[in-house]
């Protein structure tokens, strides 16, 4: 008989070639498997038979499909999320645009969250806000999908999830106006040189934004301002060597704009007021 430890210390061994994280993924995988939490598996569980299904979970991730995928769901700022290979798998460095809204609008009644993916950034918001209720807006229909059921589950009627594309005319024309706006647009370029799982496994759609990156905010930026209220802001994330460009493309369009740097220091979002 194989022990749940045993066969975790050999997937480990074996995605090292695949992750920086083996150790945690296969723990992550092996909790998955056994239907509980990682931290009751690691106190309750290490001696017992491992699961018959464990080793196709640990095959998916060595051909470097994310745990978040596998598993499917993904943790930020406290929440737990349902994530689908439709939706961006929140990281905890958009974890930067969470604490910088709720420093800019500790007041927020009314917030809108663009591109939101599964929900990360306006259920987080909303967690820490309970008196305030949003709108999170996605072009992808599958990606709205993922959100509302993490909107029934962590926000209930505050939150209310639209399909919602901010390239077509009139996308936000019943929307009304908001205190604040959370954005994390795709700013990938279009060559950029990724990891395998996100190149292969996240939506594309979500990620590239033509040759510089900057495609999307050329487009949005200058449409923030007709859906704020007097003093409301909008926090945009941006890629690590944008944001003299996205500061210069938020000038142009009558904002001020407040950098703010994640844990490791780098730029990861602009405050526009």
């Amino acid at each position: 008989m194989t022990t749940v430890g045993e066969a975790i210390r050999a997937a480990a061994e074996a995605l090292a070639r695949a992750s920086d994280t083996a150790r945690l993924d296969a723990e992550l995988l092996m909790a998955h498997a056994l239907g509980v939490s990682r931290s009751d598996m690691l106190l309750k569980a290490m001696r017992d038979p491992a699961p018959e299904g464990f080793a196709a979970l640990v095959a998916r991730r060595a051909g470097h499909e994310p745990v978040a995928y596998i598993t499917g769901e993904a943790e930020f700022y406290g929440l737990t999320l349902r994530v689908t290979p439709a939706t961006l798998i929140p990281r905890g460095d958009s974890e930067t645009l969470v604490e910088a809204a709720l420093q800019t609008c500790p007041d927020a009644a009314r917030v809108l969250d663009l591109g939101t993916g599964s929900g990360a950034l306006l259920l987080a918001v909303l967690a820490a806000l309970p008196g305030a209720s949003g709108i999170g807006i996605d072009a992808s229909r599958a990606a709205v999908d993922a959100a509302r059921v993490n909107a029934a589950a962590l926000a209930g009627a505050r939150a209310e999830i639209r399909e919602g594309d901010w390239h077509a005319p009139g996308w936000a024309d019943d929307l009304g106006t908001f205190d604040l706006i959370l954005c994390n647009p795709p700013y990938v370029e279009d060559d950029a040189d990724l990891d395998a799982q996100v190149r292969d496994f996240e939506p594309a759609s979500a990620l590239f934004a033509g040759p510089e990156g900057l495609d999307d905010y050329r487009v949005l930026i200058p449409q923030l301002r007709a859906l704020m209220n007097a003093g409301a802001a909008a926090i945009v994330e941006i890629g690590a060597g944008q944001a003299e460009a996205v500061g210069t493309l938020a000038a142009e369009a009558g904002f001020t704009v407040q950098l703010r740097r994640d844990l490791a220091g780098r730029p990861r979002a602009l405050i526009l007021g």
